[in-house]
């Protein structure tokens, strides 16, 4: 597939990346919502909070349904989330954001926490949705939830049938490649507030397991690659952070995906190495649409306007519009895909 040029244009003041990554997380309030809260337990003991926003209780196998995945040390309804749901619902879609392991307010039961490629909880959503009746589901993910979505659609093979497309923005494809941008200098204040986050969580964990996880020196702690050499290599089955990050990076899945999928990274983003951008895999790729927008920040793209609607979640449903209204599926009359775009 041609790789997309973008129609996307930051408002006067916004171009630069640091700016658009930081003014939505100090500045985009949408209120809170009345959302359906759901609490599905799962087969090894734990549990995943989901947030249902629903055109009504009935009928769901006549709606199509989004699914969106939340950022690292994110939850289901920061801004970002919360816009997908409520665009999606003008669109004519239910929707659903699931908290990943330990992002709800309440401590998981388990000592694994969420991680780049845990495709097992996803899945168990999908499936809960499959059964509530909905025939087609669209998976939208932010940041560490768009590389967990695309993880999915390229591993689940072979995918349920009522998996429909994705959407993917600011992407960190190649993990090895977005940690290393990550420990530099000028993203040090980045570094320092996922580390200060994450840091709440293990001694969360440190009182759960004091045998399995010790919170002692963690402000020794600066970079990506020692807290997933401590923690989430340990915790969840991997050697180190370099087996972790290899086994985690939606890279290596894209070509395995054989639905609709499209992925935006800005060029802008400051998370994000060059190996974050999978020019050569799109360019052969029968159902990969990569769009590469000059500005856009780190899940951001920002737009000025009254009710706060930023262009992604905009985007994301044009995209799902083209698949629903041209009847695309499994990469079959995507034209529209292409040109349809805002």
């Amino acid at each position: 597939m041609p790789i997309i040029q973008s129609r996307y244009r930051a408002p006067r003041g916004f171009a630069n990346g640091y700016v658009q990554s930081i003014y939505p997380t100090l500045f985009r309030n949408l209120g809170m919502p009345d959302l359906e809260a759901e609490r599905i337990e799962l087969d090894d003991g734990d549990f995943l909070d989901l947030d249902w926003a629903k055109l009504s209780p009935s009928d769901t196998s006549m709606r199509p349904l989004v699914i969106a995945s939340h950022g690292l040390e994110g939850h289901s309804r920061r801004p970002y989330i919360l816009g997908t749901l409520r665009q999606a619902n003008r669109h004519g879609y239910d929707a659903l954001a699931w908290n990943f392991r330990n992002c709800s307010p309440e401590p998981n039961r388990l000592p694994r926490m969420y991680h780049s490629s845990a495709t097992e909880d996803l899945h168990r959503v999908v499936q809960h949705a499959i059964g509530k009746g909905y025939q087609q589901i669209f998976l939208v993910g932010y940041s560490m939830g768009g590389n967990l979505s695309l993880i999915y659609a390229g591993r689940e093979q072979p995918l349920a049938q009522q998996v429909k497309g994705v959407c993917a923005f600011s992407v960190p494809c190649d993990l090895r490649g977005s940690a290393d941008q990550l420990a530099k200098p000028a993203n040090r204040i980045f570094m320092w507030r996922f580390l200060c986050d994450l840091r709440v969580k293990m001694e969360q964990k440190a009182e759960q397991f004091p045998e399995l996880v010790s919170v002692e020196n963690y402000r020794a702690i600066r970079t990506f690659r020692q807290f997933d050499d401590r923690y989430t290599a340990p915790l969840h089955g991997f050697d180190d952070a370099l087996d972790y990050w290899s086994k985690s990076s939606c890279l290596g899945y894209l070509q395995d995906i054989n639905v609709p999928a499209l992925l935006v990274n800005a060029r802008n983003d400051p998370f994000l190495s060059a190996s974050c951008y999978p020019n050569d895999i799109a360019r052969d790729h029968p159902h990969l649409y990569l769009e590469i927008p000059e500005s856009g920040g780190h899940v951001g793209f920002i737009q000025k306007n009254r009710d706060q609607t930023y262009w992604m979640e905009e985007r994301a449903m044009q995209f799902i519009d083209s698949l629903v209204g041209s009847g695309a599926v499994k990469g079959e009359n995507c034209e529209a895909l292409v040109t349809s775009q805002g």
